[in-house]
């Protein structure tokens, strides 16, 4: 579109500008002057009069004539009070008194202005209607200046609300000055042609003005037409305003060749918008009333072939195009300048720049049209009709945003029958019942609470019924139904004491607007309903539309889809990535590291670097180690040869990540530490060039500047590579390995880690054409590790410290969350004051959080209970925030609470003062405790640099542990850093950030681990170690024992531990395949045999036993079941540990009891894994620590993921490695298979497509394969076991496959 916005603007405007009087649009300045004071009594007129010494001509402000001031008959919200100024007038101010003397006032009303005495409107500020503050006392003056100007020529003060005490009771004044303006007024079938000097081709600025009044929702205001069907066309469509671009001949095949921008809604009521397009160099601003859409131009006028000459109106019915069936305009323009050039002031004077074909005239007329306002949901119209005619014959229009309602009702002559009028489903349904006939609908329309106006007509009598809609009619034919019409009609709704014979409303009253309303052919006066003389009303406004489009501006954010009725917004928040009543706050985490905190462990995520600022969500990959890596992946990670490229014609590169700049920009700005590997490989191929200075080969970064040094090196480090900081490179008098210019291959890798360059946009290579010279290059993902904003934090020491920072500004929607932990009972997280408004959150008491704000509506307060105290010294999550809709208060992971705005209140947070966390202005309620990750509308304060230069506050705040020590599994201990903590899984028998990543080893026919306790301890006797329990002058009295297995052999050892004193524990599987637990505590007896009897447990699958004896008690659980409990009959001492065995036991015992002996001699074929005794973790240490730890290993034993990917598992934790960053110098060619450099980008993403749909095939199969075994197995149980460990040794080596993989691919 930018490029072709340009072509729009060379054609809209090719003349300089002239010097444009901004006084045409009123006088800016001193324009207060009084308007009410001088004017007659006749200018003065009232819905009623209490008396004559009551009269509307006694309202001026500070007099005391007649009875001092306006007071109607009756005191209603149906009274007003109306001025007429005599002519159009600028009107910028207000004042109002009440009643001389008296108890009368008004302190609520609202404001309405109209050009002719009709069809008012009301004055709206922030976006919604605006009712002004009265006064509190008969005499005092409560004046308001406008936000903005009204134009008029009547003004009308409607009281809302009245002293209870008293009556209606005003005195007003006026203040403004004189309007002066240009109108012509266009009937439909009229046009004015501008015609301008060719010559005038250059201009810095161009401005095109104008205001246009219609009742008419489409038709052509501005239109600029070529020779062969070029064009630009500025027209009401549907009530909105378009700026349309086409090119006609298709000299431009792109989707700029054509453009539609759309602003406004509700165009067509018949009052004054104004247009306005600015261009400034390439940046144009195109406004309706007061929504502006900005956009930038791009490119060259090269494509359009244009006439020198506007029209205005319509389209020239000569035209040499042919094109656009639209209407002509109809309605009235004021006000049309064309860069500084009065077009209505030419057309007027005759000038010869202008053409007017048709009727034109200088004054603007008002069509007599009266429409009325369904405003509530109790409102409704009562119009009498003539009984007893044999054909009922009802016409109207309407308008609402409302899919349902009812629009008129009305009972038959003499009859229980009636007819209804109704919609349903934004369809209209006409239905006549009758007793003892079925009932008769119509359906007709579709979508017709679009907000537009559409036209119903329905004639009813003995032959038939037709619905017509929108000139689009239906019929329905009842030859044997006699109609007679009633006298009275119900449109709208009913009265809420009204016969359901009478009146039938099952649907719900109609909100939205009617005009143009016939009965029986006679249009109704509705004026005189007005004036009480015709009909009856309730809650109805009259002689005014007030629809709204609450969808203009959209206030759904980051894409949301708006959607309205009569009182609401709603906006669909459905694939934007953020969630809340306008789509303002993300449904992603920001960084990795906050996915990690959450207990999240390595994958792809999205991450929100701006929460909820503008900036989408995008894909990375979060590498869960000790240190979270982000990982984000561009188009072009394969190495890429090069050959014969030069100075003149440079091998060019630009490198596309998943997520734009600005995203990038935010993740590396959050970022601790962010790096990039670089490997140049070159044979004969030089990076740099001190001869000359011009450097070879150089690389461009986020900033869009040329880099010319290399990996390993910084920014001051001009052309140097790792070996030059090193002093390592194969040439001394070279700073990198590839200047050395040697025919033979060699690289330059290493690692750019300057965050302010960061990422690689652009490399450029120019040495590859000489003979015999080649490169190579690669350039990895952009790593980022760590998140500086998601453990900032500061500690408040005392009630009066706190942290200051600049206003928060978040009027229409603003977000604030944070992280605390206090010991405290109550006290102040977060204030900011305005003149009124202002917006708190605080501790109320140790079980409360409150939220609580003012925007102009009265002080609203949302409190969240927790169940349990929160001033526990843990880290609790707090969010709150407010929108146009609601308020809500999130607590943890406790039900929001939330506060629905008014429909039409105020809706702007508008505060002045500054920020105070951690306190008050006051200084009292003060905080005590840590607040951390504070962030306003997504972006982070930083609180530790401001705790630096505060009296009471510190930088940080340790103890992390007591609230995500939770996070370290299986036996892993909480360590704390300064930024955050990690897990120690020293004494756990897993590994990984959490210690929930299994470790698992498959056992070969005679392999065996054998861990020994003496030989540690002898070393370890004076440590201070839990472990140290283990010594052989120790006794144990208790044990906890964990593992899970997979094997298919009985009978089969799963572990056995001994002593030097010929005491013993085994567990095995014996012969039927049962799970044993044998205890030999007391060498003078029998051991103690507990057999778990499920099925046969050499089945192949996973099995995950835990075991705990305290002293005499011994408990079991399998696979998660039930506890099971027994009790030991010999001693309970378990006396000076010796070893403990898995596998094959090789040492001769002879103490075994037979059948613990029979299954050491077999030993274990298959998967342990997690094993753990105590505090110590054998597998672990046979896999990890073999060469510290005291473990013997025999036989054929491999690391394997066989304890977790099982048949109906698959793995909680997968930590993938990063790319290995070592770049040695190479003696050979980089890649036998290295890719072309003009298939690269290609290549790459086929290797990525092919490689994913290998991925997903190769699942496939395998969890086919698997479930194929897995069936055979349940099938045969026992009766193949050969056939089955051969299934099982094929899975484990599969599965060992899978995780050298995983280890050798990160993404």
């Amino acid at each position: 579109m930018d490029s072709f916005t340009e072509i729009f603007l060379k054609m809209l405007f090719l003349v300089p500008l002239h010097h444009w009087n901004v006084s045409v649009a009123g006088n800016k300045y001193n324009c207060d002057d009084q308007l009410v004071s001088a004017l007659p009594q006749s200018s003065f007129s009232s819905s009623s009069e209490l008396s004559s010494s009551h009269s509307p001509g006694f309202a001026r402000l500070n007099r005391r004539d007649g009875a001092g001031g306006w007071t109607p008959l009756m005191s209603n919200i149906y009274q007003w009070l109306q001025i007429n100024l005599g002519e159009r007038t600028e009107i910028t101010a207000v004042a109002t008194q009440g009643g001389y003397g008296s108890s009368d006032w008004v302190t609520r009303y609202l404001l309405m202005f109209s050009d002719s005495g009709r069809n008012w409107k009301q004055y709206r500020q922030e976006e919604s209607i605006w009712a002004f503050s009265g006064n509190t006392n008969a005499d005092s003056v409560v004046s308001y200046k406008l936000q903005h100007s009204i134009n008029a020529r009547f003004l009308r003060f409607v009281p809302l609300d009245w002293n209870p005490n008293g009556r209606i009771g005003m005195r007003i004044e006026v203040y403004g000055c004189a309007y002066k303006s240009e109108v012509a007024d266009f009937d439909g079938k009229s046009f004015l042609i501008y015609r301008f000097n060719p010559k005038s081709t250059t201009a810095l600025k161009d401005v095109i003005s104008l205001k246009f009044k219609t009742i008419h929702s489409d038709g052509i205001l501005l239109h600029r037409e070529g020779q062969n069907g070029d064009h630009i066309t500025l027209a009401l469509v549907n009530g909105k305003l378009s700026l349309l671009i086409n090119i006609g001949d298709a000299k431009m095949y792109s989707a700029d060749a054509q453009v539609n921008i759309t602003l406004g809604s509700l165009l067509d009521d018949q009052h004054w918008h104004s247009v306005l397009i600015e261009h400034f160099n390439n940046q144009v601003n195109f406004t309706v009333d007061k929504h502006t859409h900005h956009f930038h131009a791009k490119g060259e006028f090269n494509y359009l072939d244009l006439d020198y000459e506007l029209s205005f109106g319509g389209i020239p019915m000569p035209g040499k195009s042919g094109i656009l069936p639209w209407k002509n305009f109809h309605g009235c323009f004021e006000n049309l300048y064309y860069n500084g050039v009065n077009i209505i002031d030419l057309a007027k004077r005759n000038k010869p720049q202008i053409n007017i074909l048709g009727n034109i005239s200088f004054s603007c007329s008002e069509p007599p049209i009266v429409p009325v306002t369904f405003s509530h949901p109790n409102s409704y119209l009562v119009l009498p009709g003539t009984s007893g005619l044999d054909e009922v014959s009802v016409s109207f229009q309407f308008r609402t945003w409302n899919n349902e309602g009812l629009l008129m009702s009305s009972k038959l002559f003499q009859t229980a029958g009636g007819l209804l009028v109704y919609l349903s489903n934004g369809k209209v349904k006409l239905s006549l019942y009758k007793p003892g006939k079925a009932q008769s609908d119509i359906t007709a329309g579709a979508g017709l609470h679009n907000g537009q106006w559409h036209s119903i007509s329905l004639s009813a009598k003995r032959n038939g019924v037709s619905l017509v809609v929108d000139n689009e009619g239906t019929f329905s034919s009842h030859a044997s139904l006699q109609i007679f019409s009633g006298d009275t009609y119900y449109f709208g709704g009913c009265p809420m004491n009204a016969n359901y014979s009478e009146c039938k409303n099952p649907f719900g009253g109609f909100l939205g607007c009617m005009k143009q309303i016939s009965i029986d052919n006679k249009e109704v006066d509705l004026i005189a309903v007005q004036r009480n003389s015709v009909g009856n009303f309730s809650d109805l406004q009259i002689d005014l539309c007030g629809i709204i489009d609450r969808c203009l501006p959209n206030y759904c954010e980051h894409g949301g889809e708006c959607s309205q009725s009569w009182n609401h917004f709603y906006c669909n928040c459905a694939n934007t990535g953020y969630m809340g009543a306008t789509c303002h706050y993300s449904i992603y985490e920001q960084s990795c590291e906050a996915y990690k905190h959450r207990g999240n462990t390595s994958g792809f995520y999205y991450i929100d670097s701006d929460g909820s600022g503008p900036l989408g969500p995008f894909l990375v990959y979060c590498n869960m180690t000790d240190t979270t890596w982000t990982i984000i992946q561009h188009n072009n990670t394969e190495l890429t040869r090069v050959k014969s490229a030069n100075r003149e014609n440079p091998h060019t590169v630009f490198f596309k990540y998943a997520a734009n700049l600005e995203q990038l920009q935010a993740t590396i700005n959050h970022a601790e530490h962010c790096e990039q590997e670089f490997a140049y490989h070159c044979k004969k191929s030089r990076l740099s060039n001190k001869q000359d200075g011009i450097p070879f080969s150089w690389w461009i970064g986020k900033i869009n500047e040329t880099q010319t040094y290399w990996g390993g090196s910084m920014p001051e480090d001009v052309q140097k590579c790792t070996c030059g900081i090193q002093g390592s490179c194969i040439d001394s008098q070279h700073d990198c390995n590839c200047d050395a210019d040697r025919n033979e291959w060699t690289n330059d890798t290493g690692l750019l880690s300057y965050k302010d360059h960061l990422p690689v946009t652009k490399l450029v290579i120019t040495d590859t054409d000489r003979p015999n010279s080649e490169a190579a290059y690669k350039l990895g993902p952009l790593l980022c590790r760590g998140d500086r904003e998601f453990w900032n934090a500061a500690s408040f020491n005392t009630e009066a410290s706190y942290l200051h920072f600049p206003t928060f500004h978040g009027e229409l929607s603003a977000d604030v969350s944070f992280f605390f932990k206090t010991t405290a009972s109550s006290g102040v997280f977060l204030e900011n004051l305005g003149i009124k408004d202002f917006i708190r959150i605080e501790l109320h008491s140790p079980t409360e959080v409150t939220f609580s704000f003012d925007v102009g509506n009265g002080p609203n307060e949302i409190t969240v209970q927790s169940p349990t105290p929160l001033n526990d010294n843990q880290w609790h999550y707090v969010k709150a925030e407010r929108n146009m809709k609601e308020a809500s208060l999130q607590v943890d992971q406790f039900p929001q609470r939330s506060h629905t705005a008014p429909a039409d209140g105020h809706i702007r947070l508008q505060l002045n003062s500054q920020l105070f966390v951690g306190g008050t202005a006051s200084r009292q309620k003060g905080f005590l405790g840590c607040i951390r990750f504070l962030q306003l509308n997504g972006g982070a304060l930083d609180l530790e640099e401001r705790a630096k230069i505060t009296p009471d506050v510190k930088p940080g705040c340790p103890g992390h542990c007591s609230s995500y020590g939770n996070l370290c599994l299986n036996g892993g201990k909480c360590k704390e850093k300064y930024n955050g903590f990690s897990c120690d899984c020293t004494s756990s028998a897993y590994m990984g950030p959490f210690c929930k990543k299994e470790i698992s080893a498959y056992f070969g026919a005679g392999s065996s681990v054998m861990y020994n306790f003496q030989e540690f301890y002898s070393l370890a006797k004076n440590s201070s170690s839990p472990a140290a329990s283990f010594h052989p002058d120790m006794t144990l009295t208790r044990e906890t024992i964990t593992f899970a297995f997979r094997t298919t052999r009985i009978p089969s050892l799963l572990l056995y531990v001994n002593s030097f004193y010929k005491e013993y524990l085994s567990v095995i599987l014996a012969k039927n395949g049962s799970l044993q637990i044998r205890y030999k505590l007391d060498s003078h007896q029998d051991p103690d045999i507990f057999s778990i009897h499920f099925k046969s447990m050499a089945d192949g699958q996973l099995h995950r036993v835990k075991i705990n004896r305290e002293e005499d008690m011994l408990f079991v659980e399998v696979n998660q079941n039930e506890r099971i409990k027994f009790v030991l009959s010999s001693d309970i001492q378990f006396n000076a540990i010796k070893s403990l065995v898995l596998g094959k036991n090789l040492a001769e015992n002879s103490d075994m009891d037979s059948d613990t002996m029979k299954a050491s001699s077999q030993g274990f074929i298959g998967c342990l894994s997690s094993v753990q005794f105590n505090h110590i973790a054998p597998l672990k240490a046979a896999l990890h620590h073999s060469s510290s730890a005291p473990v013997t290993v025999k036989g054929h034993f491999i690391e394997s993921n066989c304890g977790t990917l099982t048949g109906s598992e698959t793995s909680s934790e997968t930590t993938h490695s990063l790319a290995d960053h070592s770049g040695p110098i190479d003696e050979g060619e980089p890649l036998a298979n290295a890719i072309r450099s003009d298939s690269a980008i290609i290549g790459g993403v086929i290797a990525v497509v092919i490689f994913i749909l290998l991925c997903i095939a190769g699942i496939a199969v395998r969890i086919y394969k698997k479930k194929s075994v897995y069936e055979k197995k349940e099938v045969k149980g026992s009766e193949n076991e050969d056939s089955a460990e051969t299934a099982l040794k094929s899975e484990l080596s599969v599965q060992n496959t899978v995780n050298e993989n995983q280890k050798e691919y990160f993404f």
